[in-house]
């Protein structure tokens, strides 16, 4: 089918008002760190937005923007709360206009969901109540404190229109100031603003006309909403469809449906374990609630052109917003109306790049895509000045892009895997629950290296001999790592398998189960056993397991891993194997496990670099990438192939 027809929905234009988009594609506010310390706009932070312009999306939502200083939630993230602010917003607009893009800008108070370390001021809130993740007590607003912030927000739309967006979104969701007044769970005002829900929709409803108010008739208001709280006593989707008509009878032009609160943040930012269209029944049934009167936008791991165009097609919703696959991918816009659906780099729903480096105040990237927050560094398009013979040892996931990269700049590469098939330990990550997303990065990489004339060599381990005869003009070495087997009295049984062999199916493991090792690897072999009907322990001689795992993936493995009854003893460790018993050591003593059919080693990784040092001693450049340095995660191994490659 022709891709204009496939995706004729999703490539439609549509109004939001007064405002024509090109097509239904949205890239969402999402807070990068780009920003300065005092919120202005930089250089990095446009060229990031010009890179999804340029790619083809309709609509760019610029991330949570803070209207005042108490509302600020990150360090770096932008602001809109001064005058002096308008200039540096101004360049990012036409930054974008230059591309056929629109672009708005989502106006944000973090309330409750910061702490003074950041805002540098106290935190405020509806109510002196803690948000259960952050743990900082607010200070409750007086009334003629929230009408100062209501007209922050007023005077931040001022300052958008006149910095040249086409809209403004107003942040109503994921638990920040507006979302903290509507909802029960974090409102226990007595006064007007607080109590029924005609008092609790005050505020929202009062900046929405505010906002309206300074930016005139004919200018798009969006509001963004968590249809759902996901909380106990929290809002839910019968609260927020009513809300929504409160929201069309004051003159908002589009609703764009998320959910979550922080409590709640893996519906926020979903993990691969969250269905993709999570929001889309919500969005659903709030555009059936106010008659499909104004659009109605739908996020929520969307990141399938094919899903996108069937919600569209179905009357689900209007746009649809489809963020961490713009993080991947900045054109996949283009590379749909194109008909080039496989050549879209997908996002895996992993977190490890953008959500799990922002709950650590850093700045965000992707792991699939290293040049995400670092576009003016790198011209990938540029040809490098000089061509090189490069010889890549490891078809894993640094080798890989590595490959890639330098054939990308015009390098003669031969890449040599040891196995018969590309992929390395992404293969093996993609087996446990709710992973196997990480095969469409394995196959991206793999069908980018086809793809680009690369000499592959598979099923021959390359050794001093081949490097020899290859006689390349640099080497990178990618062969990656292995487990590490402890010494443990009976660790060489025939019972006792790494956790490896057995993601790889290369080993049986009977019915009752020790894993030693409570970090990500065994957590997630862990699970994949109890989805066998295995009776699993885990022993880990931390104070807790799954602590290498990022922080709303790790929510949700744990809650598994409970549901499963998958037993974990921590502050254990094991002394001994000895048939089928297995012997451990707490602070409250020994105990023994008997009746064990298989131990499972996941005790972590050591790096497999023997050839580095016979490299340099014959005196080739050699740049070794990945866990053969330091064992750690794809994207480190990614993106160090990508910055080794490219600066070849």
């Amino acid at each position: 089918m022709n891709s204009s027809l496939e995706f004729e929905k999703l490539l439609e234009p549509i109004q939001i008002g007064p405002m024509k988009l090109r097509n239904r594609i949205v890239m969402p506010p999402m807070v990068t760190n780009y920003a300065a310390a005092d919120g202005a706009v930089t250089e990095r932070f446009k060229a990031y937005h010009q890179a999804r312009a340029k790619g083809g999306v309709g609509l760019i939502i610029v991330e949570a923007t803070y209207v005042h200083p108490s509302g600020k939630g990150f360090q770096n993230q932008v602001g809109i709360y001064k005058d002096e602010l308008i200039s540096g917003l101004r360049e990012l607009t036409e930054t974008v206009h230059k591309y056929g893009a629109k672009i708005a800008v989502q106006l944000y108070h973090a309330g409750r969901q910061t702490t003074s370390k950041v805002t540098g001021m106290k935190v405020v809130a509806p109510s002196p109540i803690p948000c259960p993740v952050k743990q900082e007590m607010p200070k409750e607003l007086s009334v003629d404190e929230i009408k100062e912030l209501v007209e922050s927000f007023g005077q931040a739309a001022r300052r958008a229109k006149e910095a040249g967006f086409d809209a403004v979104e107003i942040h109503g969701a994921h638990g920040y100031l507006l979302n903290q007044f509507l909802s029960p769970y974090s409102n226990k005002r007595t006064d007007e603003y607080g109590g029924s829900f005609e008092n609790r929709i005050r505020f929202p409803l009062e900046v929405v006309r505010r906002v309206r108010e300074e930016v005139g008739g004919d200018f798009p208001i969006i509001y963004r909403m968590s249809a759902e709280e996901y909380v106990p006593g929290g809002l839910t989707i019968e609260d927020t469809k009513i809300f929504a008509q409160k929201l069309v009878e004051a003159g908002v032009n589009a609703l764009h449906i998320s959910g979550g609160v922080y409590e709640s943040s893996a519906m926020i930012i979903q993990p691969a374990a969250i269905p993709q269209g999570c929001f889309v029944e919500n969005a659903a049934a709030i555009k059936k609630a106010i008659n499909s009167k104004i659009p109605v936008i739908v996020v929520g791991r969307i990141k399938d052109p094919l899903m996108a165009e069937q919600i569209i097609r179905e009357g689900k919703a209007d746009l649809v917003s489809m963020g961490r696959a713009l993080l991947a991918d900045p054109n996949l816009p283009q590379k749909v109306s194109e008909g080039k659906i496989q050549e879209i780099r997908k996002c895996i729903g992993c977190n490890q790049g953008c959500i799990d480096r922002l709950f650590q105040d850093l700045d965000i990237t992707c792991i699939a895509n290293a040049l995400t927050g670092h576009e003016t560094e790198f011209d990938i398009e540029n040809p490098a000045e000089k061509k090189k013979k490069v010889l890549i040892v490891g078809g894993g996931p640094g080798g890989l892009e590595a490959a890639r990269v330098a054939a990308l700049r015009g390098h003669e590469v031969i890449l040599y895997e040891k196995q018969t098939d590309l992929g390395g330990q992404m293969r093996i990550a993609a087996v446990p629950p709710y992973k196997g997303e990480i095969n469409d990065l394995a196959n991206y990489l793999i069908n980018q290296v086809k793809k680009s004339g690369i000499a592959i060599v598979k099923g021959k381990e390359a050794d001093m001999k081949t490097i020899q005869e290859v006689k390349p003009d640099v080497v990178i070495l990618a062969t990656g790592s292995e487990p590490i087997i402890p010494e443990i009295p009976g660790a060489n049984q025939k019972n006792v398998v790494t956790a490896h062999d057995v993601l790889k199916n290369a080993v049986i493991v009977g019915k009752k189960v020790v894993v030693i090792g409570g970090g990500l690897v065994g957590c997630e072999t862990a699970e994949f056993l109890a989805d066998q009907d295995k009776e699993v322990t885990v022993v880990e001689m931390l104070d807790d397991i799954a602590i290498d795992v990022g922080a709303l993936t790790r929510v949700l493995l744990l809650n598994r891993m409970a549901e499963k009854k998958i037993t974990v003893l921590t502050k254990s460790k094991v002394r001994e194997i000895s048939g089928d018993k297995v012997i451990i050591e707490s602070k409250s003593g020994t105990q023994e496990i008997t009746g064990i059919d298989t131990v499972v080693m996941a005790v972590g990784s050591k790096p497999k670099n023997d050839l580095l040092k016979s490299i340099e001693e014959e005196n080739i450049p050699v740049y070794a990438i990945g866990d053969c340095i330091k064992p750690r995660k794809f994207i480190d191994a990614i993106h160090e192939g990508f910055r080794i490659a490219y600066n070849l």
